[in-house]
């Protein structure tokens, strides 16, 4: 009598369980879907040779990043001088995304400060702290998928370069939708279950692979990877990749193929496959963590910037975190700039100065990887941020600098 009696009350329990969630799901779906009706209506992408000025805001973070980020603005406003000189130019500090200023509002990001980066077309940005369970700080979210969804920055692009290797490529990974986009809004279903959710719509599928065969169209790379894991996850992935065939039609020039997650991680590290790689696009999950190994066989995730791109905003930033350890032992002017360096070349590019962007990639890899003349360790046994900084606008302005640099590349690959 007894044991029917509890399974009734469980069972009515779950029923009850089960009612309250369909609540908070409906309430995600009709969120979603007023978002597929902005993403229908979206404008065109803004073009920088026709505004008056460009606003570029500098955001440094916390942790470690106000200290390589005014490195990193040292080299970019070396790079615009003449821009800012006449007024084309306008550069601003904006200050308030740290993690104490961020907990303090239980924000990702404080409403004054984002209407600060609203004003602004591009922005340079340091690391931000995202607290985990068990951290002094509220678990709000990350500073960074915030501002992608606010700024509606769908592309997040990151190159990774290793000349010597035969090493060229370029990710592009959707950076709204996926596994990440309703991240804290999972549902606690009852303390046995928790429901989470990937989110993938026709229109932001559809820009990320537009974006990744545009590039690759417009380089001469003319190949892309299509990378998912439809075989298995069937209707968002299998949806993505459903996609990629339909937006390579409009693609003839361009060759593709699509491969899954699991098998690409490997594939990387393949001497004799991963040299024939050009264009990625994946979704977001998948391209957060395939962006981190590939960082690695350039150097670390110390040595790559990103760049996350809408049609009205770019924000362009480090792959790494902020390091708060550096800072509470002192060595925070140690930190490594190269990332954010990277980033700003990133920048340049964006902006349509290609000459700038490439003789910064060029000076950055002279620096890094061959003459080391200041090497950065991370302590007072090496050189400072802005001690690096200094080296890379040296470097950049060397008359042989193409020279020096084919030399080494050269050099470097018959090892």
């Amino acid at each position: 009598m007894y044991f029917y009696r509890d399974q009734y009350t469980k069972a009515m329990a779950n029923e009850k369980a089960i009612r309250e969630a369909q609540e908070k799901y409906g309430a995600l779906l009709r969120k979603q879907l007023e978002r597929v009706e902005r993403l229908k209506a979206e404008g065109d992408w803004v073009d920088y040779g026709k505004l008056d000025k460009i606003i570029i805001g500098v955001c440094g973070g916390d942790g470690i990043g106000p200290y390589i980020c005014a490195s990193a603005q040292r080299v970019m406003e070396f790079l615009l001088r003449d821009e800012i000189k006449s007024g084309k130019v306008e550069v601003r500090v904006i200050d308030g995304l740290t993690i104490e200023r961020r907990a303090a509002a239980n924000k990702a990001i404080p409403d004054d400060v984002l209407a600060e980066l609203k004003e602004c077309h591009l922005i340079l940005k340091g690391p931000t702290t995202t607290p985990k369970k068990g951290d002094e700080w509220p678990n709000i979210e990350s500073a960074n998928v915030a501002m992608r969804k606010e700024l509606d920055l769908f592309a997040n692009v990151r190159p990774v370069k290793v000349p010597e290797l035969g090493i060229d490529w370029v990710f592009f990974r959707e950076n709204t939708e996926g596994s990440y986009a309703l991240g804290s809004d999972g549902i606690h279903v009852t303390e046995d279950l928790a429901i989470d959710f990937t989110v993938a719509t026709k229109q932001g599928t559809e820009r990320i692979l537009r974006a990744g065969f545009d590039h690759a169209a417009k380089t001469g790379k003319n190949y892309v990877s299509v990378i998912t894991k439809a075989n298995v996850i069937k209707t968002t992935d299998g949806r993505f990749l459903d996609l990629a065939a339909e937006v390579a039609k409009d693609y003839p020039g361009v060759r593709w193929d699509d491969w899954f997650i699991d098998i690409l991680s490997a594939k990387l590290i393949d001497p004799s496959r991963r040299s024939d790689y050009k264009v990625f696009v994946l979704p977001n999950l998948y391209g957060d963590i395939i962006t981190d190994e590939a960082a690695q066989i350039q150097g670390g995730v110390g040595t790559a910037g990103s760049a996350n791109i809408g049609k009205r905003y770019a924000m362009f930033e480090a792959i790494h975190g902020s390091a708060p350890r550096m800072v509470s032992e002192g060595r925070a002017q140690y930190a490594d700039p190269s990332s954010m360096i990277k980033a700003v070349a990133m920048m340049m590019e964006h902006l349509g100065k290609a000459e700038e962007a490439e003789r910064l990639e060029m000076a950055l890899e002279v620096c890094v990887q061959f003459e080391r003349k200041l090497v950065m360790t991370g302590r007072p046994n090496g050189a400072t941020g802005n001690e690096f900084a200094d080296y890379v606008m040296e470097t950049i302005q060397r008359p042989d600098l193409r020279k020096a640099w084919e030399g080494y590349v050269k050099a470097a690959g018959k090892k």
